[in-house]
């Protein structure tokens, strides 16, 4: 009996599967499709800021930004967002709430204007503006000066 008991705890205790955002009947997904989780407060300012939006769905205080796939090569996401490679979002007991559909097929926010307005509103410096340091630097040799 205890060996049942221990089973059934554990089987319990097995986090749920992650859940694919699934987009509205008709999008065209050649892209793939990756999301980037904002909090709430941010995606109301940054929703304004942006020249398109794509598909967004809201999950647990989180509104998912559907971006092409890849959108996160060559850019550090600033906290507190969350990249989820292949729309993956942890399982929840209710399916995201889809908040905006934009109009025609392509459901993606494009990640650069995204990128630009969260590291605006975190205060963080977009990683190809960011300065390097000194020693870094390489050393002109003599007779270049």
């Amino acid at each position: 009996m205890d060996t049942l008991t221990r089973l059934s705890r554990t089987r319990q205790s097995v986090p749920a599967p992650p859940r694919r955002l699934e987009l509205p009947p008709g999008m065209r997904t050649q892209l793939g499709c990756d999301a980037v989780g904002i909090p709430e407060d941010f995606s109301h300012r940054i929703m304004t800021r942006l020249p398109r939006v794509g598909c967004v769905y809201a999950d647990q205080g989180l509104w998912w930004w559907v971006v092409p796939a890849g959108s996160d090569v060559a850019l550090e996401w600033p906290m507190p967002s969350y990249y989820s490679p292949g729309a993956l979002l942890p399982e929840t007991d209710a399916a995201p709430t889809l908040l905006h559909c934009p109009d025609g097929d392509a459901p993606y926010t494009p990640p650069i204007p995204l990128y630009l307005a969260l590291c605006r509103l975190t205060g963080t410096t977009p990683a190809w503006s960011r300065t390097v340091g000194a020693g870094h630097l390489p050393q002109p040799r003599r007779g270049e000066d």
